[in-house]
C-alpha cells in the first residue's frame, strides 16, 4: 500500500492577493479560558479575576485579558489552515488596538484581509500584511490590528 503524499494545506506567497478575505470559525470565551490564561501568563489583575472588584468598574463585570484575545485570534487564524506548512515566520503585530472588552460568554471570530504583499526572493517567499479584525457575536470589532507574516514561495 502506498503512502499518501504530504500535501501542504497552506497558501503560498503567490496565492495571496490584496483584498483576499479569510474568515475564521468562532470560539466562545469561557471562565476557564480566563483562569487558565492568568495561570499561564501570571496576570492575576483583579479586573480579570475578582467579581466583586470588577462590578465596580466601567465594565460592570470581569473581562478577559486583552492578550487572551490576541492569543485566541492567533489560534483561530491558524485553524483556517492558510499558513500550515507554508509560513516561514511570524514577523510582527502592528497597530493592535483593544477597542472593546471581551467578556465571559462572548463568541469571537476573526475577519482577515490581505492589505499588502512584497516578494522577498532572498528568503524564498514574501511578506504578507494581513488586517486582523476580531469581532464578537454581535459583529462588533473588539480588537484590531495587522499581522506581518513571511510566507514561502511555491516550489518550482
Amino acid at each position: 500500500m502506498g503512502s499518501i503524499p504530504n500535501k501542504s494545506r497552506g497558501m503560498y506567497f503567490e496565492e495571496f492577493q490584496v483584498g483576499t478575505e479569510i474568515a475564521t470559525q468562532a470560539r466562545t470565551i469561557t471562565e476557564a479560558d480566563i483562569v487558565n490564561f492568568a495561570g499561564l501568563s501570571g496576570d492575576y489583575n483583579r479586573l480579570h479575576m475578582d467579581d466583586e472588584f470588577s462590578r465596580g468598574t466601567q465594565f460592570g463585570q470581569r473581562v478577559a485579558h486583552g492578550l487572551l484575545g490576541v492569543a485566541v485570534a492567533s489560534g483561530l487564524a491558524v485553524q483556517t489552515g492558510f499558513m500550515e506548512d507554508t509560513i516561514l515566520a511570524f514577523r510582527e503585530i502592528s497597530g493592535w488596538k483593544f477597542s472593546r472588552p471581551i467578556l465571559v460568554g462572548d463568541t469571537v471570530h476573526v475577519v482577515m484581509r490581505v492589505i499588502d504583499t512584497k516578494r522577498l526572493p532572498r528568503l524564498g517567499g514574501g511578506r504578507v500584511t494581513i488586517d486582523m479584525d476580531v469581532k464578537n457575536q454581535d459583529g462588533v470589532s473588539v480588537q484590531h490590528g495587522a499581522w506581518i507574516v513571511l510566507m514561502q514561495s511555491q516550489p518550482a
